[in-house]
């Protein structure tokens, strides 16, 4: 297979025309790559638990890029061109907001809040504005809209989805695509790579556990995939 891109986590491979074949990678890293680990059967993990979440959002008419699941490493996906923006939905404050405007850890918002980062790792992925935006040329106007619709879409099925299990969805990231006659779909993934998720007593389930050192990751999303898929 033909490698087109090797990412932090994922390698993309050339697949059938329009398609792409996105391989799970163990690798592990936190602070935009600075600690890297990694842990052998992860990908395994995230690309089961990612599945089942992408299947969940199609079933309520979210367009994502997942076709099937291949085997445990692998999934089929429509190719798309992503589009340069991180899409960050926080329900709570954690992480760099309470670093950056002060809100107490914990605290939940009245309505969520919708944030977007340049996808650039040598700019370290800073924060942007809709006219910055604008001015890269990395979504237009109606993109930019539809994008937060449907990232807001997304977040309330997926607090529905992790409520099923005991878990708050605090914030994660979201990553969209253009596909060749400009449709905007969902790609990447959705795991505890990218998601925050708290339990009721505040233990996390997420990649904090790697980035703070404060508990087992694989034993985590062993314990996340269980309670997804036996809640399917």
């Amino acid at each position: 297979m033909k490698q087109i891109y090797e990412g932090k986590a994922k390698i993309v491979y050339e697949g059938n025309p329009g398609e792409v074949l996105l391989y799970y990678k163990d690798d592990t890293t936190a602070g935009n790559g600075a600690k890297r680990e990694s842990l052998p059967g992860k990908g395994i993990l995230n690309n089961q638990i990612s599945t089942i979440l992408f299947d969940y959002l199609a079933s309520h008419g979210v367009r994502t890029h997942l076709i099937e699941q291949v085997d445990e490493r692998t999934c089929r996906c429509t190719r798309t061109q992503v589009i340069p923006l991180e899409v960050i939905v926080r329900n709570v404050a954690a992480g760099s907001i309470v670093r950056r405007l002060g809100f107490e850890r914990g605290a939940s918002f009245s309505t969520p809040i919708v944030e977007f980062s340049y996808k650039n790792d040598a700019l370290g992925d800073p924060l942007l504005n809709d006219d910055h935006i604008q001015a890269l040329h990395a979504a237009s106007t109606s993109e930019l809209a539809h994008i937060r619709s449907e990232a807001l879409c997304i977040n309330s099925l997926l607090i529905e989805r992790f409520a099923r299990i005991g878990l708050t969805l605090v914030d994660f990231k979201l990553e969209f695509g253009r596909t060749h006659d400009k449709q905007i779909l969902l790609v990447d993934e959705i795991s505890g790579d990218n998601c925050r998720l708290w339990d009721a007593h505040l233990t996390s389930f997420d990649k904090d556990l790697f980035r703070e050192d404060s508990g087992d990751l694989i034993a985590s999303y062993t314990t996340l995939y269980e309670l997804l898929k036996g809640s399917m």
